[in-house]
Order: C-alpha cells, then structure tokens, then sequence
C-alpha cells in the first residue's frame, strides 16, 4: 500500500501522481494567485516600455521601492495570516527615522545608540499594541490606529521641543552608511539584501517551525488555538514587536539614504504594505498566505508603482492597475482556496 500525502495522493500500483492531482497541489499553493498577477503585470510593462523596464536602471527602481515595503509587509503578512493587523507601523517609520537623526546627527552621539534608540522605539510601540490588544479584546485594526496617531502626535511634539523644526538632518559614517544607506553600483539600495536575507529568515519560521503552525493555527481559530495549548497571548506580542522593529529598521534605513528626517516620512507604507500582502495571496480572514506569495505582491506592487513611469501611459493609471491588482487578488485568493477545498473534498 502506498502512503498517502496532503499534498501528493497515492495513485493505484504504486504509479505517479497522476498531473491532475499535481494541479491540484498547485491551486492550493497561497502564492499562486500572486505568481500569475506578477507575471502579467511584468509583460505589461515590458510591453508597454521596452527594454528600459527590463534595464538594470529599470530593476532598481522597482526593487529599491519592493525592498522597504517588504521589510514592512512581511511582518504585516505574519499578523494577518494570525488574524490581526497593524496600522501603527506609518507613525512608527517616521518615529524611528527621526529618534536616530535627532540623537546622531543633532545632539552628535555615535550612530550604535542612535540605530538602539530607535529600534527601542518600534519594539516599544509594538509591545504597547499586543498588550492593549490582550487586556482590552478590541480589535487590532482600532487599537493600532489609536496609536499610531498617538505616536504621530509625539513625534511631533517632541521634534519640535527638541529641535524647533519637524525635519532633522544626519550624516551617518562610512560605516553605517555603506551598511544601511549606500547605493550598489549607483542605483540598487543595500536595503535589497536586508529584504531578502529578512524574507529567507521568517519564511523558514514561518514554514518549517512550530511556531508557523502556531500563527496558522491563531489565524483559523484563536480560542481553539489557545484551547490546545498554543501560547496565544506571547505570540501575539512576539508578531507586533516584529512589525514595529521592522517598520523601526525601514526609518533607520530611509535617514541614512536621504541623509534626513521628517515627521511626515512614512504614511504611505501603512496600506502599500496591506496592499503588498493581499496581493501575495494572504487572506483577509486569517489562516492563510505565505512568505514567498508576500514577496512576489510587494514586488507586483512595486512593479506597477514605477513600471507606470516608464510607459506613455497616464500616471495616475498606475493606482487605477494597483486598485484593480487589489480588487482581483483578493477574489483570486478566496477562489483558490475553494477550488482547492473542494478538489480534496472530490479526491479524499
């Protein structure tokens, strides 16, 4: 008798997976929607620009924008394949960029306390989410909006009690700069590394430890998660410290490459990077997504945000495609993973 396998059955005398059963393991991949938009939003735009889209010039100006909404969305995805969201991590970019430009580049300390500082700040305002999401039992959509602009309205304070003006500028050292803050070859940010060496180490967490299993089985049933003995309540605060350490990371990053900051530096990542992990196939609903679909969004999303620039089409077309890519993700996710349902109800 041959053992049978969730994702390849056994077919009679022991022969090969018959191609249909291979489709059917295909569909029920979280990333197969966001392969497919990836790949036609790429010869859109290959199309529609030439040989400019696929130039290196043309791959880093995608890839520098993929690269700091990926450090954003990855942990964003985690939180909602665990059934909850953040919001905060807009104010937290911001917070971050200027806590290290205040610290180094006006008061002069050495950039190791100014990157500490900083990221203190982003595991702070994440562990302020999970807590009050915990001892309150409202949702993390109202909790993370109360503190993001909580934390708006402090940065902002205090940027102008400390320094009498809402941008601070900084010069990190060589060091630091060619760590977090230089351009390779002239145009590809060394944040492209950190992206992907990030995305390499969660998505190993996520797939191959108990700890994804956890966070898949939050995101189904939490009471029935924690009923079983998940550690629901430190895993919960685990993920919104991720997020705000990660968001804390992308404003540390942005100071060093422009050499400054601003109190209004980083709202634009609060639902580019919901965007990034809806597009990659996580679902809405919680229990479903991976890594690898989280990428291939953030880097259809960033396709699309520069790709537009490229071709003589209308600009603001671009966030016409996006909201359309958002719109026919989101049907696309939920319909794979009924097909994919219903083939092993068929199957089984």
């Amino acid at each position: 008798m041959v053992a049978v396998t969730p994702t390849q059955p056994a077919v009679a005398n022991g022969g090969s997976p018959a191609p249909a059963r291979s489709l059917g393991a295909l569909i029920r991949r979280p990333e197969t929607g966001s392969v497919l938009g990836l790949l036609a939003v790429f010869c859109l735009f290959t199309i529609a620009s030439g040989a400019i889209f696929v130039s290196p010039a043309g791959f880093a100006s995608w890839l520098n924008v993929a690269a700091e909404i990926g450090i954003v969305a990855i942990p964003i995805g985690l939180l909602m394949i665990a059934g909850e969201l953040d919001l905060s991590v807009g104010a937290v970019i911001p917070a971050a960029s200027l806590t290290f430009a205040i610290l180094c580049g006006y008061y002069g300390l050495p950039e190791i306390v100014g990157i500490a500082a900083a990221l203190g700040v982003g595991l702070a305002v994440g562990a302020v989410n999970a807590a009050l999401v915990l001892r309150t039992g409202l949702p993390s959509l109202i909790v993370t909006i109360a503190t993001m602009f909580a934390v708006m309205g402090l940065t902002l304070g205090l940027s102008v009690a400390l320094t009498g003006s809402t941008s601070t500028n900084v010069v990190p050292g060589p060091f630091w700069k060619a760590a977090m803050g230089t351009f390779i070859g002239g145009m590809f940010q060394v944040t492209i590394f950190w992206w992907l060496g990030f995305a390499l180490v969660i998505g190993f967490l996520l797939h191959f430890t108990p700890f994804g299993n956890w966070i898949y089985a939050m995101g189904g049933d939490k009471v029935s998660a924690r009923n079983a003995g998940i550690p629901t309540a430190p895993l919960t605060v685990k993920l919104f410290m991720l997020s705000g350490g990660a968001a804390a990371f992308v404003g540390i990053s942005q100071a060093m490459v422009y050499q400054s900051a601003q109190v209004q530096g980083g709202q634009a990542f609060i639902f580019n990077s919901i965007m990034c992990v809806v597009i990659g196939g996580v679902l809405l609903t919680g229990g479903f997504g991976s890594v690898a679909g989280i990428v291939l969004g953030t880097i259809t999303f960033a396709m699309v945000n520069q790709g537009i620039y490229f071709t003589s089409f209308d600009p603001n077309l671009g966030s016409v495609i996006i909201g359309a890519l958002l719109l026919l993700a989101v049907l696309m996710n939920d319909t794979f993973r009924q097909l994919a349902l219903s083939y092993t109800k068929k199957k089984g």
